[in-house]
């Protein structure tokens, strides 16, 4: 969509004129604006999606994780196949990180506290830009988790021809032990971010945190806690107030290792054999 459309489009959405369309970084899969209306409104825009399901399925996650009043979510606006609308967020001075990280810590652990009767989402969505199944949900998070999150992620890598003889035999062995390594432990199932990295929270005015570009679903809440730590972790004090507003069970540190593969066979399958390594790594070490 050029900007002249752009325009008219968003014109047509909001019933005001833009003013002023500035380009965002940070974006991989859309392109991003904070577009300026004539009232002097502020709000940020997705554009060009991959899949022309893609922007409604990231705004009812959005929607979802709003709706549990745990921590702050960006307002939906619009969302069809060729637009995303969002209230504007604007970045704060990081003032103070540790009071940030704190809050953080407490308002995930809160939004995991939203519950649900089956793991799983009512819609399928993505996971950066890969399809991500939800739909064929499960009283049994460990069912749950190697059919429509390893496995599916296995069959794309061997589409991809991603997979060779050692790769598909650790990963046959780790399906047969998948109830050793996570075994049912009673958790209910927890409303999560599903792509919770460094790169999808905002540090808002006076050290508010704030999360964007959801992969949710309801899961176990490792699962996120795993995606926190797979690129070197956040800061300790957001484990710390996490684990006091609702304290993680005993072996966590060792189960985090099964979930990280989820992130790192997307990597695998995103962007190639860079990942092989780390992925044929991570299933040994967890076995």
């Amino acid at each position: 969509m050029n900007r002249n459309d752009l325009h008219r489009s968003l014109k047509d959405i909001l019933g005001v004129p833009v003013t002023g369309l500035t380009p965002l970084r940070g974006g991989s899969i859309s392109a991003a604006f904070q577009a300026t209306l004539s009232d002097g409104q502020c709000i940020f825009v997705k554009t060009s999606p991959l899949s022309p399901d893609m922007f409604t399925a990231e705004a009812h996650g959005l929607q979802a994780l709003r709706s549990a009043d745990a921590i702050r979510i960006p307002n939906v606006l619009h969302a069809d196949e060729h637009l995303l609308l969002l209230e504007y967020l604007p970045n704060g001075p990081a003032s103070n990180r540790k009071e940030f990280f704190e809050l953080f810590g407490t308002q995930c652990a809160r939004l995991h506290r939203r519950t649900d009767a089956s793991f799983g989402f009512d819609e399928d969505n993505y996971i950066g830009s890969t399809p991500q199944k939800n739909t064929a949900r499960s009283a049994s998070w460990a069912e749950f988790f190697m059919t429509q999150r390893m496995e599916f992620q296995f069959r794309l890598a061997e589409q991809n021809r991603l997979v060779d003889s050692t790769l598909r035999s650790a990963f046959r062995t780790l399906e047969k032990n998948i109830l050793r390594i996570i075994p049912y432990d009673g958790e209910p199932p927890a409303l999560l971010h599903g792509d919770l990295w460094s790169g999808n929270y905002l540090i808002l005015e006076n050290n508010v945190p704030a999360i964007i570009d959801p992969a949710a679903y309801y899961g176990h809440r490792e699962a996120d806690i795993a995606m926190t730590l797979l690129f070197g972790g956040f800061d300790p004090a957001f484990y710390r107030s996490y684990h006091e507003e609702y304290p993680l069970a005993d072996g966590w540190e060792e189960r985090v290792e099964v979930y990280k593969l989820y992130h790192l066979f997307n990597h695998l399958n995103l962007f190639g054999t860079g990942y092989y390594k780390q992925v044929l790594e991570t299933i040994l070490k967890v076995l």
